[in-house]
């Protein structure tokens, strides 16, 4: 028996286990198998956050969406084989037929088996995981993504600190840092570890390597997202760092293994930094500093945004003044102010929407958590500022507010609505 990749499922099935976290394993059925092996596929066929590749795998799956390209379905073809399948009319009408045969005349040269082969073989090799939607390590802050969201991601380190990323803050800024800027990141990073915070970073020289270092150094959990393939470490002249974030965190890709890094490559990486953390912090970052773009991602996504302000004389804070100046990030100066954007409570966060894990009757509502995030516990803000920051009607801000007032979790002031910090 052969799969649609027109190889020999004997020769295929093992790759897969090998790279399928353990647990998983005893039940790993031909059909998940074959939609692992799709996943892994899709992701050297189609650019990071490619939207249509998103859409199309979301509505017909990986497996009958690969096998589509392989018989080589024009856009009209597949189109039909979308709207047959039920999916969600409004993304189906969006799927136009040109619109998906331009995407299938992108996929198209890179639909080769024999290098998703070698794509697992390498990764076995390295001892890397591929995780797809619905795994348990699967990091929930991915579907705020959409579309856009990752097919599958390879991961290298221990699963368990992905565990770690439902109270993580993502620390990044310029490459260029300075020594005031690595200063203030050590001591950032140092700090929110004391206070049960995962590091979340690029790796990248400056501002990134000393977010993971310092996380380090202080016995934390860090986890570092990349580029290009997870086997290729990079920048080169972090390999020793990289190293260690995998023996004591994890190291993370939407890139199969061999792939190179490239300019739009790390700017859909920053989206997956911004995703996956409950909050992002801007440490020091130049006028157009790719920093910059993380930040962008964490904004469109309803994620706390801070940054720390520099010397007004300094190009390399330029960029962080015109966060705070026209982006409404909030100005941060020290670790209680960062661990402010992204309260853990009693060591634990939820994410939007999230079931209270005790499932008590006084358990908050989406709602309720929308409005206390988009609070704040030291400038007061009006119910129709809280509204634009939670993505809710005023009329619902203001119904939201006066229970959450009746529980004492939040004050009315002169110029508007404070959260109280947890006693």
């Amino acid at each position: 028996m052969t799969t649609i990749f027109e190889l020999e499922e004997s020769a295929v099935t093992p790759l897969i286990h090998a790279v399928t976290p353990h647990a998983l394993v005893p039940g790993l059925a031909p059909d998940a198998v074959s939609e692992r092996f799709a996943r892994a596929a899709w992701t050297a066929i189609a650019e990071p956050g490619d939207r249509f590749a998103g859409l199309v795998v979301q509505l017909i799956g990986a497996t009958p969406a690969l096998s589509a390209l392989i018989k080589k379905i024009d856009g009209a073809g597949l189109r039909q084989i979308v709207v047959d399948s039920g999916g969600d009319e409004l993304a189906a009408d969006d799927l136009s037929a040109d619109n998906l045969q331009s995407a299938i005349d992108r996929w198209a040269p890179r639909v080769k088996s024999p290098d998703v082969v070698v794509a697992l073989s390498q990764a076995a090799r390295y001892e890397t995981t591929l995780l797809v939607p619905g795994d348990p390590q699967w990091p929930g802050g991915f579907d705020d993504l959409g579309p856009h969201a990752p097919i599958a991601v390879w991961v290298r380190g221990n699963l368990s600190t992905l565990a770690t990323l439902q109270s993580s803050i993502a620390l990044v800024g310029a490459r260029a840092a300075t020594g005031y800027g690595e200063h203030v990141t050590m001591e950032a990073s140092a700090g929110l570890v004391d206070r049960g915070y995962t590091i979340v970073s690029g790796a990248a020289y400056g501002i990134d390597g000393m977010a993971h270092r310092a996380a380090l150094a202080s016995s934390g959990q860090t986890i570092a997202f990349l580029a290009g393939g997870v086997d290729r470490f990079y920048p080169s002249g972090h390999d020793a760092l990289l190293t260690r974030i995998v023996e004591k965190g994890a190291v993370i890709s939407e890139l199969p293994c061999g792939s190179s890094p490239t300019k739009w490559r790390f700017l859909q990486r920053n989206r997956l930094i911004a995703a996956s953390s409950l909050a992002t912090i801007v440490l020091e970052a130049g006028w157009r500093s790719g920093s910059l773009n993380t930040a962008g991602h964490a904004s469109a996504l309803g994620r706390p945004l801070g940054a720390v302000p520099g010397p007004v004389t300094s190009a390399a804070s330029a960029g962080c003044h015109r966060l705070i100046r026209e982006y409404d990030a909030t100005c941060v100066t020290n670790t209680d102010q960062m661990a402010e954007l992204a309260p853990l409570g009693d060591g634990t966060a939820l994410w939007p929407g999230d079931p209270d894990p005790a499932g008590s009757a006084s358990s908050p509502t989406s709602d309720m958590v929308r409005v206390i995030d988009a609070l704040s516990t030291r400038a007061p803000r009006a119910s129709h500022d809280i509204a634009a920051r939670a993505g809710l009607s005023v009329a619902a801000v203001r119904a939201v507010l006066g229970a959450l007032e009746l529980e004492g979790t939040v004050a009315e002031r002169e110029r508007g609505w404070l959260r109280k910090n947890a006693t």
